[in-house]
């Protein structure tokens, strides 16, 4: 039986959240609510949500500033607002921060059921690094945040795992001793050019991984990302390609 997903309700209209809840509650979503950003902060400090639903305009504290709080706490958590005005300064600086999208009030309830869905898909990461150590690591803070992840070690496990599984998106090692992440990143590239593909290295001030790194992006690397990672920067960058994925797929602010 698949894992309900967490839902957060944060809005000061009582009403409003009775109706979502009882809504999401019958498409099979656990659903919790509070009426306004300073619970609903607390609520993400204590509890473990997936998606939030914002209203920007509320008392004491609006959405968008709520939103800036919460994302320091639970960077992965993936957040749609919901407004009755035409905030146009708001919605643009929700929209700079991070937030999914936007969603007009009164509600299209079966478009809002339709984008929640498509945004509580898994996100299958891959890790592709010889150090098992640093593998590890990364695989804690990732599964941590509620990502799927896999781990290879080298580039022909990675090669098979990458046939038989899909993968959203690989971090990939530059330096590695069976294929160099470069010549790794193209071989994939060429089977199946919509995973993203995000560098990490240790050795940036290498004249050859430079090189590397430079002509991975010419060939439609997202980004080099450098050793040490912070784990905020981290979930942050795996959001980011997240949220244009979902723009890829064309579905507008509603």
């Amino acid at each position: 039986m698949k894992e309900q997903t967490n839902i957060l309700i944060v809005d000061d209209d009582v009403g409003i959240c009775e109706t979502l809840s009882d809504i999401l509650d019958e498409e099979g979503f656990k659903v919790s609510v509070v009426n306004d950003g300073f619970d609903a902060i607390k609520e993400v400090n204590k509890s473990d949500y997936k998606i939030a639903l914002i209203d920007i305009r509320m008392p004491k504290i609006n959405g968008v500033e709520t939103y800036k709080k919460i994302k320091h706490i639970k960077p992965s958590l993936r957040v749609i607002m919901m407004t009755a005005f035409s905030d146009e300064d708001l919605g643009k600086e929700a929209l700079k921060e991070g937030v999914y999208t936007i969603f007009y009030k009164p509600l299209n309830i079966n478009e809002l059921i339709k984008f929640i869905k498509k945004i509580e898909t898994e996100t299958l990461l891959l890790i592709v690094d010889d150090d098992p150590d640093f593998c590890e690591t990364l695989k804690d803070v990732l599964k941590e945040a509620n990502y799927k992840i896999a781990v290879n070690y080298d580039g022909k496990q990675t090669i098979k795992n990458f046939e038989e599984n899909d993968i959203d998106i690989i971090f990939f090692d530059v330096k590695m001793p069976s294929i160099n992440g470069l010549d790794l990143y193209l071989t994939l590239r060429k089977r199946n050019p919509n995973f993203t593909g995000v560098m990490i290295t240790g050795y940036f001030y290498e004249e050859e991984v430079l090189k590397m790194i430079d002509e991975a992006f010419k060939n439609g690397l997202y980004a080099c990302l450098y050793k040490p990672l912070k784990r905020g920067n981290l979930i942050a960058l795996i959001e980011e390609i997240c949220r244009n994925k979902i723009k890829e797929k064309e579905i507008p602010a509603i």
